[in-house]
């Protein structure tokens, strides 16, 4: 394997490298001293996307508490509240969630802790040939073996449900990743119930009907290194996400965008919150009533961004389509498939490729 330092030379043609010689972009950046990034990591289509900071303000924001609270109005508002950000944005600010300040800023700096090891340390994850169901993956870029382009990102990718996986490495990260994964997935089935209500189904129907508490649970801390050119790479480029919502920490540093009424707005949470974001099998669930949402990660040239991102998802040998009390009076949009061939289809997939969901979608006349 190549070593970084002799990957790119100050002064030179922006070169061709392949992401797999290159085992960190976070040792690249380090030690490109601020150069030309390879041709290969220019992922800029357009590069005069329209972004609409004015609508930065309009992301909705959910009080959890207002929505587990036991008096009926007040639930019944909230419901209604997650239901339209649902519809509407298919992302939203959630506070008062109920996870303490602490937990989240431990988990934060053992992740920073964990990228910022030795390359070497983290060689026994090596993501390179692995299927995604391996339950500790490291690595750079989304899917370099199928890829055209490459992405400015350092992951670690753990399935921590329904068997709790995790690297032993930093001391005590394995400890409070476990106990962060256990309270998001609290935090969603509360979600679920609430959304289940607000399509006027019974609240425990999407949990039952998709063996949502026994489901599959995977953690991604993505490291997004200061790029020197930030106008022709990406973090990650636009895609939507698998699973039923992604609750999103990040370390204050912006860089999450969405796309709303074909604009892209950012995100800006508010302190303390998780970004919550719709994902495809939600989108299948509710029959294209409340769409997944695409979504983007974009890059700067002083600051190192670092996200926790939960994606929580049915159980893998789940029947997932439309759920049949929502087609009384319509027809299904999408197909009935397992979970288990829909994630690994979505993993494989390069991000050029249309959605992994039209792969399901039913035309209709």
């Amino acid at each position: 394997m190549a070593s970084a330092a002799t990957i790119s030379s100050p002064g030179s043609e922006s070169p061709k490298v392949h992401a797999s010689d290159i085992p960190s972009i976070k040792a690249f950046a380090e030690s490109n001293g601020g150069s030309l990034i390879p041709s290969t990591y220019h992922s800029i289509i357009d590069p005069h996307d329209d972004v609409a900071d004015e609508l930065a303000a309009s992301i909705p924001v959910i009080d959890l508490s207002l929505l587990t609270s036991h008096d009926p109005q007040i639930h019944a508002k909230a419901v209604r509240q997650l239901g339209k950000a649902c519809a509407d944005w298919g992302v939203f600010l959630l506070t008062n969630h109920g996870i303490s300040e602490k937990l989240m800023e431990e988990v934060m700096n053992k992740s920073l802790e964990f990228h910022y090891l030795p390359v070497e340390e983290k060689k026994e994850f090596d993501d390179s040939g692995k299927s995604p169901f391996t339950p500790i993956r490291y690595g750079t870029s989304y899917n370099p073996e199928a890829e055209k382009v490459h992405y400015w990102r350092d992951y670690l990718k753990v399935i921590t449900s329904p068997q709790f996986n995790f690297p032993n490495k930093p001391p005590g990260y394995r400890e409070v990743a476990f106990e962060y994964t256990r309270e998001i997935r609290g935090v969603v089935r509360k979600l679920l119930e609430g959304m289940s209500e607000s399509l006027g189904l019974e609240s425990d129907s999407i949990i039952e009907s998709t063996g949502f508490d026994p489901g599959f649970q995977v953690l991604a801390v993505n490291l997004y290194p200061p790029c020197p050119q930030p106008h022709l790479a990406q973090g990650l480029p636009p895609h939507s996400d698998q699973g039923f919502m992604t609750l999103l920490m990040q370390n204050g540093i912006g860089g999450l965008q969405v796309k709303h009424d074909g604009k892209w707005v950012n995100v800006n949470p508010l302190p303390n919150s998780l970004v919550v974001i719709i994902a495809d099998q939600v989108e299948v669930l509710t029959n294209g009533k409340y769409p997944s949402v695409l979504h983007r990660a974009i890059l700067n040239n002083t600051d190192t961004r670092i996200s926790l991102v939960v994606s929580n998802g049915p159980s893998l040998d789940k029947e997932i389509g439309p759920a049949p009390e929502l087609l009384e009076n319509e027809k299904p949009l999408f197909k009935s498939y397992k979970y288990q061939e829909y994630f690994h289809a979505q993993q494989k997939t390069r991000f050029a490729d249309k959605s992994s969901l039209e792969n399901v979608r039913v035309n209709v006349e």
